[in-house]
């Protein structure tokens, strides 16, 4: 079955040629020119990812990866103006997994978003850490990869794609530091460049959504100037 991509920008020169190329390359795509028709369309009819864009018409990128979030994990990437941080930083606080700054290569978008659907299927199959079962259980913490489902002391975690490999990463050896350069491979691929603001955003959203969960969550630790570890209970 043919994956299917949702493209939202307001360009529709940007909607047609993309569109074009994802098509070629076997993918059912479904564009949209502002935030709220992208919205309605998504929750009536599930993508396996999305491409938004931040500067749109009557709902903005930010404001829909929110109402996204509220129902879904949906792997989405970000396409950002070029030089815009703040734009980045925020998408990915919000929970973006990935983001591209315009102008893009089409060819670059194709291997991110094709990377990202890979590193989704790989987050639900078993892996080598996990049990036969593909559970993964460390203390209050369990991770079910053939579900997508994070657990903290019973409670519910949800996770994007990304934020699920990096703490898979971090918990496969607790008290092992894992440096930027590591979680970066972990979570994108070793083929893929991301700066270290990135990881750093994605660990404090991660904390952020355990704290929630739990005010004394304190086991993923920063040792500056190297990396993150999971604290072994």
């Amino acid at each position: 079955m043919k994956q299917t991509i949702a493209l939202v920008d307001d360009d529709r020169n940007i909607l047609t040629s993309v569109a074009m190329t994802l098509e070629q390359e076997g993918f059912q795509v479904r564009t949209y020119t502002d935030g709220e028709t992208a919205l309605q369309g998504i929750i009536a009819r599930p993508v396996d990812l999305a491409v938004l864009d931040i500067k749109m018409p009557r709902m903005d990128g930010m404001e829909l990866l929110q109402k996204l979030r509220v129902r879904s994990q949906l792997p989405v990437i970000f396409l950002t103006s070029k030089d815009e941080e703040v734009d980045e930083v925020m998408g990915l606080r919000l929970g973006a997994d990935d983001y591209i700054t315009k102008p893009f290569s089409q060819r670059l978008l194709l291997e991110r978003i094709r990377a990202l659907l890979r590193r989704n299927e790989a987050s639900r199959a078993e892996g080598s850490g996990a049990t036969p079962a593909g559970v993964m259980v460390r203390g209050d913490l369990v991770l079910d990869e053939t579900k997508h489902q994070c657990l903290w002391k019973g409670r519910d975690i949800q996770l994007t794609v990304t934020e699920f490999l990096l703490v898979k990463a971090l918990a496969t050896r607790p008290g092992m530091v894992k440096s930027r350069d590591q979680l970066i491979d972990a979570a994108y691929g070793e083929n893929i460049y991301v700066d270290d603001r990135t990881i750093d955003s994605h660990i404090k959203r991660v904390r952020k959504k355990f704290r929630t969960a739990d005010d004394d969550f304190n086991h993923i630790e920063t040792l500056y100037g190297i990396g993150y570890r999971y604290k072994d209970s």
